[in-house]
Parts: structure tokens; C-alpha cells; sequence
């Protein structure tokens, strides 16, 4: 884990962006790296998807060991994350008071599925994905 701390506070000096290694931490095969920087301009999903992309095939090179890095920058993935599950949940029950069906807008895979996870816990409503990709969505049923 040093050795991706140390890679990873590279990338961002080659980069000229100012960032701070928050916290680490490694479970199964996954390493979990939060960090943060003070150019708020630069965090957005896609930077951080690439972001975690790169850092991803950089270690993999260096440290020749098949690990699975989940990066978060500025709590993005974590706010996001809340987002989603007030959503999911705002959907169902507007869903449930209409007696219609409501659909997302369209998202990705790894967000469609904190939906999904986050209605199961539910059983007045049904999910379901439609759509292809890029614009799959989510279509929230109450169960009459």
C-alpha cells in the first residue's frame, strides 16, 4: 500500500494538481485510496473514473499484483452514492402515491445498481434496467 500511496502522490505531481492521499486501505483484492484536492474544477466523475483507471494499470505494471483500486476523490463517490440511494428511494415513493411507474434518467451500470440494491431492501416496488447503453435507465414499479 505504500508503494501505491507513493505512485499515486506521482500521478498527481506529474499532473501539476495539488492532491492529498486522505486514506488507505486494503481488503480481499481491493484497495480502497481516498484523497483530496483543493481544485474543485478537476473533480467530476468521468476525471475520476479515468483517474482510477490509470492509477489502476500504472500499479498493476509496477507492483505486478492483480488489485482492484477503488479511488475517491473530495468524497465524490461517497456524495454520489447518498444521492442515488435519496433518489431510488424519492422515485419509489412517488411511484407508489402515483400508482405508475417512474424511470431514471439515464445512468451507468454502477449507479443503476445502487438503485437496484437500495429498492431490493423495499417491498412495495420492482426494478428493472432498460434501455441500451449509454442511456440505460432504471424503471421503478409499485407493486399493486
Amino acid at each position: 500500500m505504500k508503494e501505491m500511496e507513493k505512485i499515486t502522490k506521482n500521478f498527481f505531481e506529474k499532473l501539476g494538481i495539488e492532491a492529498e492521499i486522505k486514506k488507505i486501505s486494503h481488503e480481499n483484492d481491493t484497495i480502497y485510496m481516498d484523497a483530496e484536492t483543493k481544485e474543485k474544477e478537476f473533480v467530476t466523475k468521468d476525471s475520476i473514473i479515468h483517474i482510477q483507471h490509470l492509477l489502476s494499470a500504472i500499479c498493476k505494471k509496477k507492483i505486478d499484483q492483480n488489485l482492484v483500486l477503488d479511488f475517491d476523490l473530495n468524497d465524490y463517490k461517497k456524495k454520489r452514492i447518498k444521492f442515488l440511494i435519496n433518489l431510488a428511494n424519492s422515485l419509489a415513493e412517488e411511484a407508489i402515491l402515483t400508482k405508475k411507474e417512474k424511470i431514471s434518467d439515464p445512468l451507468p451500470a454502477f449507479e443503476r445498481k445502487i438503485i437496484h440494491t437500495e429498492l431490493a431492501k423495499r417491498n412495495d416496488v420492482t426494478t428493472e434496467s432498460i434501455g441500451k447503453e449509454p442511456t440505460r435507465r432504471v424503471i421503478i414499479k409499485p407493486k399493486l
